[in-house]
């Protein structure tokens, strides 16, 4: 069986009030620009044009954020993620990249299958322009409700109806698993049961890929594994003009641009091989300071776009201007 710490830290009422959400404290959250509007940042890298787009945000509480800070360092962290002691916004920020005759999504949100603070993507979209009918490819890094769970509207009917689905092979068999009650923890099951509604929702236009693959040219999947047991990464090529050779679009693999840039031996609380997520996020975090990669995050502080340079034995994280 695939270790888990989600068993233990996500338990008891810290996981059902993450599954649901709290909108009186996150209406209390002074939320930077972007986290939850239909505020668009754009740029170029090599021959991608993206736009950043927010899906809003969601709610994490202390134990997931920080399950290895002691209790004295927890209350500065958490207030420097935008929080409480107790919850920070964790924000959601979905690439929308053009590239050739492609417009390809990397995750889709959590629609209306998480926390009433998050599923902002589609309106976003619309907002800005961008007709969800016309995004060619969909690449989920996985399959976790926050990055998949926006692939059914509340019409029940796909969110990019014309479109290729991609996620990662390994991540295809954990999740769709029929057996899943039986040989995963019990606090992943409805994480499973919301995985195979998506994935087995786009099933037939869906292409399993693997680390090292193109999505399309220039966008290479990369391994990083351990948040979840098929977590991708993507890799784009190309500058910026700006000396980073290269840009990181990381998913989940880098939860917190605060957290874990400074403190790259702390485990997450959400990632399901817990020793793997360590090593492949210490990983990828020294080789974007070593080769001065940009990098864009799931749930940094929006646009989520910066880089990666050493500080002593941590790193620190350089937002874009």
């Amino acid at each position: 069986m695939t270790s888990s710490r989600i068993s233990t830290d996500a338990s008891g009422l810290d996981r059902r009030e993450f599954l649901a959400g709290s909108s009186a404290i996150a209406a209390s959250v002074l939320l930077p620009k972007g986290a939850y509007t239909a505020d668009i940042h754009r740029l170029r890298h090599g021959s991608f044009d993206i736009s950043v787009v927010s899906d809003g945000f969601i709610m994490l509480p202390v134990s997931i954020v920080l399950p290895d800070a002691t209790p004295e360092e927890r209350p500065d962290i958490m207030r420097r993620l935008g929080g409480t002691p107790e919850r920070a916004p964790f924000h959601t920020n979905i690439p929308v990249i053009r590239t050739g005759g492609d417009l390809i999504v990397v995750d889709d949100g959590s629609g209306n299958h998480f926390q009433e603070s998050a599923g902002k993507l589609r309106a976003n979209l619309l907002a800005a322009g961008i007709d969800p009918g016309l995004v060619t490819k969909v690449v989920l890094t996985h399959a976790h409700p926050d990055h998949a769970g926006g692939t059914l509207g509340v019409d029940g009917k796909l969110t990019f109806p014309n479109a290729q689905y991609f996620v990662s092979e390994a991540e295809w068999q954990f999740w769709t698993d029929p057996n899943f009650e039986k040989v995963m923890p019990q606090a992943l099951h409805g994480f499973a049961k919301g995985a195979q509604r998506d994935l087995f929702a786009v099933q037939d236009r869906l292409t399993l890929v693997k680390p090292g693959d193109e999505i399309v040219s220039g966008m290479q999947v990369l391994d990083t594994r351990g948040h979840t047991p098929g977590h991708i990464s993507l890799q784009l090529a190309g500058g910026d003009g700006a000396g980073h050779d290269g840009l990181v679009i990381t998913g989940d693999a880098v939860t917190s641009n605060v957290v874990f840039f400074e403190h790259p031996d702390w485990h997450f609380g959400f990632d399901t091989d817990a020793e793997l997520a360590l090593k492949n996020r210490k990983a990828l975090i020294d080789r974007a300071a070593s080769e001065r990669l940009a990098l864009l995050g799931y749930h940094w502080a929006y646009p989520g776009i910066g880089r990666a340079e050493r500080n002593g034995s941590a790193y620190r994280f350089v937002a874009a201007l």
